[in-house]
């Protein structure tokens, strides 16, 4: 092997997984060269405050990257933005930008995350319709907010519930559309989706579910949205979050194993050992889960990357970790662990109308998930029973008993 003074380790992605592996390395006393390269102009970044904090406005998008640029020279790591990797050359280790010019790496990570999955609708590429993803589109979108002005949020997730909570505080007229009969619908139960639903609705957002969206009039910019009753909604600017679609063209191209992300090993691995790959990309073995999964949250990009990292310094250390997930909406915080599909029995802790509980999934008796609402300490400690699998009974609904009764005896 090659001495590690003289390797090059190019990194294809500029997110948190992009930045988290790049710090990891030097943190674990890898000697080489490591290069980031991106295909926006800013260093790596985190995303999450972008529908949240950066979109009101009070947070400096320095405040959003994971390394400072003068800590990224000081750690000697390198970072390339506006330049977009074409294709991976295995054969020769090389890889092809868009400029023409090639790279040549030793060992190469792919953390080239996700993109937001278009509106295939008529009208969807009028200016003013937005995907929220990137620093740029927040910016376009926060160049329209001016209070009165008519926003319509397309999709019922985290990011249309957490833009539609940050634009109604900044005085819009906000419109909410969800094809699904409630909101987060996916991801959690009718009781938090209910919860949610109230909050928005209270504070004046326009809140419809079962709605469907045929496509939008105007022109040049969009001034209606078409709804599948043939209603319209007039509106300024339409913000859409639909999903993510993975990033995998690369990996795919280059022949390596894709199925619903890079498929890789509990070491962050390829098919190709000199290939990795860490983040929203990749589908993983999950020890926790018993089969594969891609996941996409800040900790897993985090944890992922370390990972990634270990392997590369030759210090091995698989991922393992319970997925958890958060969002922050007005004054609430939802915070989540464990994957709820699949449980059998679900136990409500507290009160919803209070504005503080928990929800428990339960799958044969064990503990498999949990979503808690302003409740923080519920939530750390429910990360240890999810993360025990621990058999529950009667006692984790009722608020009388205090959580940390429940745990196990070590």
């Amino acid at each position: 092997m090659s001495d590690p003074a003289q390797q090059t380790i190019v990194i294809v992605g500029a997110g948190q997984a992009g930045g988290e592996t790049a710090s990891e390395l030097r943190k674990l006393g890898f000697p080489g060269r490591v290069l980031i390269l991106g295909e926006e102009p800013q260093v790596p970044y985190k995303r999450p405050p972008l529908s949240k904090a950066f979109l009101a406005g009070t947070l400096p998008e320095e405040s959003l990257y994971v390394m400072q640029r003068q800590n990224l020279e000081k750690a000697r790591i390198e970072f390339e933005g506006n330049v977009r990797v074409t294709r991976i050359d295995r054969a020769r280790k090389r890889l092809a930008l868009a400029d023409g010019r090639e790279i040549a790496y030793d060992k190469l990570v792919l953390a080239t995350g996700g993109r937001a999955r278009p509106l295939p609708l008529p009208g969807a590429d009028a200016p003013n319709v937005f995907p929220l993803r990137t620093i740029a589109d927040v910016q376009q979108i926060r160049a329209r907010c001016q209070p009165g002005r008519r926003a319509a949020v397309v999709g019922g997730g985290f990011i249309g519930l957490e833009v539609a909570a940050v634009l109604v505080k900044h005085g819009l007229q906000v419109t909410v559309l969800e094809s699904l009969p409630r909101v987060l619908a996916r991801v959690t139960v009718p009781e938090v989706s209910a919860f949610f639903e109230r909050v928005h609705r209270e504070a004046g957002v326009d809140l419809r579910t079962a709605t469907q969206v045929r496509g939008f009039e105007g022109a040049p910019e969009a001034t209606h949205v078409v709804l599948g009753d043939g209603s319209r909604v007039e509106t300024d600017f339409v913000i859409y979050g639909i999903g993510l679609i993975p990033n995998t063209e690369l990996a795919q191209e280059a022949g390596l194993p894709v199925d619903n992300g890079i498929m890789v090993d509990e070491h962050a691995r390829t098919a190709d050992p000199d290939i990795l790959a860490a983040g929203d990309c990749t589908n993983h073995p999950s020890e926790f889960l018993g089969r594969r999964v891609r996941l996409e949250s800040v900790q897993n990009a985090m944890e992922q990357a370390r990972a990634a990292a270990a392997t590369l310094a030759g210090k091995d250390a698989p991922y393992r970790a319970v997925p958890w997930f958060w969002s922050d909406q007005y004054q609430y915080k939802l915070q989540m662990v464990g994957l709820s599909g699949g449980y059998d029995r679900m136990l409500l802790r507290g009160d919803p109308a209070q504005g503080a509980f928990a929800a428990f999934y339960l799958r044969h008796g064990c503990l498999i998930a949990a979503d808690t609402v302003n409740r923080p300490q519920d939530f750390m400690l429910a990360k240890k029973l999810v993360a025990l699998r621990a058999p529950m009974d009667d006692r984790l609904g009722d608020d009388s008993v205090p959580l940390k009764n429940l745990l196990p005896a070590a």
